[in-house]
């Protein structure tokens, strides 16, 4: 019989020390290190698109908006990831390399990470108090999803058609957003 492999955990203040001099972007999850997938073309027009819009609307708005390198913390959870695109308009969330209290995430969704997108991530990012949406964009076809926190705190799931426009609402500003904004330049949109 073969011994089992030992899995090496690590302290969150070691993966943040030790993710500062690496070369590649790992995620953190209760003590565990993940190696980054690289994204394609098209996945990172996508979320440079999110971002974008995102951008202009906070353009002299106290709302920060961040792309792919900045950390997202889930306290409760012991994780460090990287979504995408994230807006964050708490002026009390300021640390340098991580934010905890976004009000919008937005992860685009490829071959290799659409699973843990759809299923650990989103479970981890419900557990943030002020998350009040979360933004699913498919990079290999047409397909948008909305999670919405309503009222309440239940969460509701929107599936964009081509004519829909959403409202992203957080603190005082506000953002319509469609489908022809994530896939602008793209090849997907006819």
């Amino acid at each position: 019989m073969g011994a089992a492999a030992k899995k090496l955990y690590i302290s969150e203040a070691d993966y943040l020390a030790w993710e500062d001099r690496a070369k590649e972007k790992h995620e953190y999850v209760a003590g565990e290190i993940f190696a980054m997938a690289g994204a394609s073309e098209r996945h990172n027009l996508i979320a440079g698109n999110v971002f974008f819009h995102l951008r202009q609307a906070t353009h002299k708005h106290p709302c920060r908006v961040f792309m792919s390198d900045m950390k997202l913390r889930i306290v409760d959870q012991r994780s460090y990831y990287y979504p995408d695109v994230i807006l964050v308009c708490d002026d009390r969330d300021n640390h340098p390399i991580y934010k905890t209290a976004p009000c919008f995430i937005a992860e685009v969704l490829s071959p290799s990470t659409a699973t843990i997108d759809q299923r650990e991530k989103w479970l981890a990012y419900q557990t943030i108090p002020g998350l009040h949406y979360y933004l699913l964009v498919d990079a290999e076809r047409l397909y948008a999803r909305l999670l919405t926190r309503e009222e309440g705190g239940h969460w509701t799931e929107q599936i964009l058609d081509r004519d829909d426009v959403v409202t992203i609402a957080c603190d005082d500003l506000r953002i319509q957003l469609g489908l022809d904004d994530f896939y602008e330049d793209t090849g997907l949109l006819p």
